[in-house]
């Protein structure tokens, strides 16, 4: 009896000096010494740091010489990275199990959508490709008993022969007020030259703010893509309540130019605004 009281004093010093920390899974810099839900994307918090496992994801269409201007079905299988076998069940995150984001390679086309899962743990999605070109697809879905995936494919239309260097978006700067659906977005920056690595405070003010609401289990998403269409990065506020003005906080990984939607629910209507970012390397 003496030794097993000597053995869990022990264990709960070691506790005591080591306390775990609650993360989420989604948003891990999100942390708490407590249990509790992520103050951005709702999600339970979980005791430690998951070790990120990727997922393989496969990726048929249907045609297969995909057309643009004619409706595609776009079908999508996650494969457990052990066994290869299909990943049946997922976690609702933003209240969708699948979130998927397509920009064309001119990033002047942007669409957010959410492919539905069948019986045969397959999701599907019938979409149209407006133009002929290259898309940038980013897949954003969270295997269950494993770790978010943000996992990105390549589509190219029948018949388009252009290089991806050659086709690829030349942006220019463009923070100006943007007027969507039913509401003005004005933006603002600290630094207001953002730098790779760095963190970035991007603050978005709308007007009118009136009858703002959760858009998918959030106050905004945003979707930031390079020109080259290398880095994509999928985020929420990091400070929201509803009001006139959030914020978002942002590290842009390299020296580029981006291509920014973000998207917000007023009255029922969803309005995507688009801003144009160029980031500067640290000197």
């Amino acid at each position: 009896m003496a030794r097993l009281c000597v053995a869990f004093l022990a264990l709960a010093t070691l506790v005591a000096q080591n306390p775990v920390e609650f993360v989420c899974p989604m948003d891990p810099e999100i942390r708490s010494k407590t249990p509790g839900k992520c103050s951005k994307c709702g999600m339970k918090l979980e005791p430690g740091i998951p070790q990120p496992v990727e997922y393989p994801l496969s990726l048929k269409a249907d045609p297969p010489r995909i057309p643009s201007g004619q409706p595609v079905r776009l079908e999508f299988r996650l494969s457990d990275p052990k066994t290869g076998a299909p990943v049946k069940k997922f976690e609702v995150v933003h209240e969708k199990l699948f979130h998927l984001f397509i920009v064309s390679n001119d990033l002047e086309y942007f669409a957010h959508e959410h492919p539905g899962l069948g019986k045969d743990s397959v999701f599907r999605l019938e979409t149209t490709l407006p133009k002929p070109g290259i898309y940038r697809l980013l897949a954003d879905v969270f295997p269950m008993g494993g770790t978010p995936q943000l996992i990105p494919k390549t589509l190219t239309t029948a018949g388009y022969t252009k290089t991806f260097e050659s086709s690829m978006a030349t942006l220019r700067a463009d923070l100006a007020p943007k007027r969507s659906a039913n509401m003005e977005v004005e933006l603002a920056m600290e630094p207001p030259q953002p730098i790779a690595g760095k963190k970035t405070l991007m603050f978005f003010r709308m007007q009118p703010s009136e009858g703002l609401e959760p858009y998918l289990g959030a106050w905004s998403h945003m979707l930031a893509v390079s020109n080259d269409l290398i880095d994509m990065i999928h985020t929420h506020p990091a400070i929201a309540d509803g009001g006139p003005r959030l914020q978002f906080d942002v590290f842009f990984p390299r020296e580029a130019t981006y291509r920014i939607w973000v998207q917000f629910q007023r009255l029922g209507k969803v309005n995507t605004v688009q801003f144009t970012v160029p980031v500067s390397r640290l000197k």
